[in-house]
């Protein structure tokens, strides 16, 4: 009888058990395929950074293992991750969901929205996340985590949107608005890593957990990572070309053209507001950021191709880009006309001693008396290290921050001042920028 027993407990275990030791179907639900699309676009990024001993940020330095998580964006390499990730990081370090370690560079960065580009020395061809959308979230919906948890590699964790249009501040000097709330756990090594829906796609970025609290994480909404990104990887900005169009994504796919700078490449061919573009050259268009990833490594000179939908009908225009303008003089008079201020370039070497987030700033020589800057408190010796969500360094993001303004009517303008080691905010208001 404990024969015959045993012999159908064998025969039901032999029925249980998918043939090959295979994972059933029923196993495979939404969130395994998820993950299983999307993890090779995560890396994990480390390295060792120097921080200050104690609360005061003069005191002696002691070196510390960072770690974070990245997005690859662009199959040449290019990751999205959280700028205090690489802060201060002299050899970024990246390993990939295959275990093999490359070195990384820092290529651009916005300290007031915490997001960076970082470029892998590879020469293989990366796979690029599927990226979503966080125009339509939910708050309830299921919503997955993924990233370096305390230097567990590829960590996944599993919540809910919590809410959304969070503002949090995390310090004295950072802050965060319009943030994803989620009770997924997101841990220290999150940092940078994306959140995704049950669909696989990145619908936000990890940044940031309520310390002492239990299940409450937030993320940058990817719909806003996408506009800083695509400045972050402006060819403006990395390869010093200019084309003069200002976009957004449509959520149906393509980038829709808002304006078109005045004098530019694109105006110069009769690109126009409403244009929907959906390809340049091979790359397919399929949101702002694409435009600039597609541009990148044309130098100037080149003519691209690019394909836009206008009244229903497909046309292909050579684009052409010409090399960054540089006119400081006129600029600095028009910084004088609009907001009553001379600035002149300061090294970053002098900036970054008093506040190392910052790459550099311009210094404020003169204020007018009657000017709106001098009605926002500020003042000679201030550093201009920001307007609205873009640093400025040189003469170079004035112009480019300007020609924005005036196409998005951006009136006022929020700034960012240095003033010794604090950091000041305002709003400038300008009587020749349209409202």
């Amino acid at each position: 009888m404990r024969d015959v027993r045993s012999l159908v407990a064998i025969l039901v275990c032999a029925i249980a058990l998918p043939s090959g030791g295979r994972a059933s179907e029923a196993r495979r639900s939404a969130i395994v395929i998820a993950i299983e699309s999307q993890r090779d676009s995560v890396v994990n990024i480390h390295g060792q950074k120097l921080v200050p001993s104690g609360d005061d940020a003069s005191g002696e330095l002691r070196r510390v293992n960072g770690m974070g998580t990245g997005v690859v964006i662009d199959p040449r390499g290019y990751v999205v991750t959280n700028f205090h990730v690489v802060d201060g990081v002299k050899r970024i370090e990246v390993t990939m969901a295959s275990g093999r370690t490359v070195a990384a560079t820092l290529v651009s960065h916005d300290p007031r929205t915490d997001l960076a580009v970082i470029k892998l020395d590879s020469d293989q061809t990366l796979p690029v996340a599927r990226i979503g959308t966080s125009s339509d979230l939910m708050i309830g919906e299921t919503v997955l985590a993924l990233g370096n948890a305390y230097g567990y590699e590829h960590t996944v964790t599993r919540g809910i949107i919590s809410a959304l249009h969070r503002n949090v501040e995390v310090s004295r000097t950072q802050r965060y608005d319009d943030l994803i709330q989620t009770d997924a756990s997101i841990n220290p090594g999150n940092s940078g890593g994306p959140l995704l829906n049950v669909d696989g796609e990145v619908i936000g970025i990890n940044v940031a957990v309520r310390a002492g609290a239990q299940g409450i994480g937030f993320a940058i909404p990817i719909d806003k990572v996408l506009d800083v990104v695509a400045r972050l990887l402006s060819v403006e900005r990395v390869s010093h070309t200019w084309h003069g169009l200002v976009v957004r994504g449509d959520r149906d796919g393509g980038a829709i053209v808002e304006g078109v700078l005045r004098q530019s490449p694109a105006e110069g061919v009769g690109m126009r507001a409403g244009d929907l573009i959906t390809q340049v050259g091979d790359m397919p268009v399929g949101c702002q950021l694409d435009l600039e990833r597609a541009l990148l490594g044309h130098k100037p000179g080149e003519r691209v191709p690019v394909t836009v939908m206008r009244a229903g009908a497909q046309e292909r225009i050579e684009l052409p880009l010409v090399a960054v303008r540089k006119d400081s003089s006129s600029l600095n008079d028009r910084c004088w006309r609009e907001f009553g201020v001379r600035l002149e370039p300061v090294q970053a070497a002098a900036v970054q001693k008093l506040q190392a987030r910052y790459r550099g700033g311009l210094l404020v020589e003169e204020v007018r008396e009657d000017g709106p800057a001098a009605e926002q408190g500020i003042r000679k010796g201030d550093i201009l290290v920001g307007l609205h969500v873009w640093e400025t360094i040189a003469p170079d993001n004035i112009a480019y921050i300007l020609e924005r303004a005036e196409q998005e009517h951006l009136n006022p303008i929020k700034f960012y001042v240095l003033r010794g080691r604090e950091t000041l905010f305002g709003h400038l208001v300008s009587d020749t920028i349209r409202r």
